[in-house]
């Protein structure tokens, strides 16, 4: 969790950047919330008891789990992967590789290739993620095509971590609060090792209760 830490927090800062700027993509994951998680009182105060959702609840939120991989598909907490050969090979596409060679994996490039995720590469769209063979289930995509936790041997251990902890923060402020990004304010990625925000992202933020505005 120590060693997410900061691929978390870049993840985090897109998603609400993204799901606040598509109106229509938060209301369906308010919705979703609406319906999987319960919520618990104490007394006749309506406070909520407990902040997190269980397991069960994060298993069922499959339109945010949609909407995160959407995020991390258009920005990566990592967009390049520099690799090395340790032998001469070839590669599946037919490209030699000689012994030693340097090779940069642009993952930030690969989600916006309009051959691997079609002409609607651009749309935020968590609904390119979710089966319509099998409702409520996630699609379980190629790692080779969605690389934002690497593949094969060299596949992120976090990866399921990483989901339960993006799931369950941004659960959590949806559901307490409404983002609103400030007018005017620049977005923009900084070229880095991580992704992040060149000038953070600058929002202002409201209660969704009527009372607490």
């Amino acid at each position: 969790m120590v060693a997410g830490r900061d691929t978390i927090a870049v993840a985090l800062s897109w998603f609400f950047w993204l799901v606040t700027t598509n109106p229509g993509v938060e209301e369906k994951i308010l919705e979703e919330l609406d319906r999987v998680v319960i919520t618990q009182t104490v007394g006749e105060s309506g406070e909520e008891q407990g902040i997190f959702s269980s397991i069960e609840e994060l298993n069922k939120m499959v339109y945010l789990h949609g909407a995160i991989s959407e995020t991390l598909r258009l920005y990566p907490s990592v967009p390049n992967e520099p690799k090395q050969s340790m032998e001469a090979d070839v590669l599946p596409s037919g490209h030699a590789v000689g012994k030693n060679t340097r090779i940069l994996v642009s993952i930030y490039s690969m989600g916006r290739m309009e051959e691997v995720w079609g002409k609607d590469w651009m749309e935020f769209k968590p609904e390119r993620w979710i089966s319509e063979r099998t409702e409520g289930n996630n699609i379980i995509n190629d790692a080779y095509k969605f690389a934002a936790f690497l593949a094969g041997p060299r596949s992120c251990p976090g990866r399921k971590i990483a989901f339960m902890q993006l799931k369950n923060i941004a659960s959590c402020v949806l559901r307490r609060y409404k983002i609103v990004v400030v007018d005017d304010h620049p977005v923009l990625p900084l070229p880095s090792i991580m992704m992040f925000m060149k000038y953070g992202l600058k929002v202002r933020v409201l209660s969704r209760k009527p009372e607490n505005k």
